[in-house]
């Protein structure tokens, strides 16, 4: 018996906030990959693999899962669904840093978009197969394919606008983008499941409660996601008054050094 299924809105609205949220403070750690050629360089990078892959993306993921409503009870299980946050991060992080080195590279960006667009996926698909229930998924193709050339789209769009923005309406608008194509990738996967019953009997006392590893990834993750922000616009703001510090400090040399008459 394949079973009805529906969505709650209001998990689904919470789940675009985050993917937007996630976004913009990725977006903002982007900048300092930027204007940075030190060893902390690979700060920047990390904070921005977690801010996109583990809160925009992963943490977007999961709250959309939540939001997906059936007659049948749903658990979790934990070693795979944490290992899908792993796979986001990473895939993410790997991408970032592939367009670090080569930012103005076109080819670069394609690859690094269709690298982190298939892991980003593959975090979604892992993601469900964490489900546990008496039920069995089944994949429309059309729908799953539209899913992963969504998936890549969005990445290399991320990435593109991630080494090319700077304003700050330009990064809010563009956070607001961001949040579209990860909710867009992941409601269409779901579109494309159904599940069957299978009437078998499955330990979900063994598993995580839905409601509670939602409430908890969501707390975690905003609350990271919030400080990250907070540290990163203070750092950048450092940066740009020590900018300005030595423009003044050049300025007065200048004026300091005597003029021919």
């Amino acid at each position: 018996m394949i079973l009805e299924t529906s969505h709650n809105l209001l998990l689904v609205a919470l789940s675009f906030f985050v993917a937007v949220f996630g976004s913009y403070t990725s977006l903002q750690l982007m900048r300092g990959i930027r204007t940075d050629d030190g060893k902390s360089k690979i700060g920047w990078i990390i904070g921005a693999a977690f801010a996109l892959g583990g809160g925009a993306i992963w943490t977007m993921h999961f709250i959309g899962m939540i939001a997906y409503e059936t007659s049948m009870e749903v658990g979790y299980d934990p070693l795979l669904t944490f290992a899908s946050l792993l796979i986001a991060v990473v895939v993410v992080g790997l991408g970032i840093f592939m367009l670090s080195k080569n930012p103005k590279s076109v080819l670069v960006l394609l690859v690094a978009g269709v690298v982190t667009g298939l892991g980003v996926a593959s975090m979604h698909y892992a993601g469900m197969e964490a489900m546990i229930m008496a039920a069995d998924m089944s994949y429309e193709p059309t729908l799953f394919t539209i899913s992963i050339v969504i998936a890549v789209v969005a990445a290399t769009a991320a990435l593109w606008l991630a080494f090319n923005l700077d304003g700050g309406w330009q990064m809010f608008l563009a956070s607001i983008v961001m949040g579209i194509a990860v909710c867009g990738m992941h409601y269409t996967g779901m579109a494309s499941m159904t599940m069957t019953m299978n009437h078998q009997e499955v330990a979900i006392e063994s598993t995580i409660e839905p409601l509670t590893l939602g409430l908890f990834i969501f707390c975690f993750s905003m609350m990271l996601l919030v400080l990250s922000l907070i540290v990163t616009l203070s750092q950048l703001q450092k940066r740009m008054y020590e900018q300005l510090e030595d423009e003044d400090e050049d300025d007065a040399m200048d004026d300091a050094k005597p003029h021919p008459v």
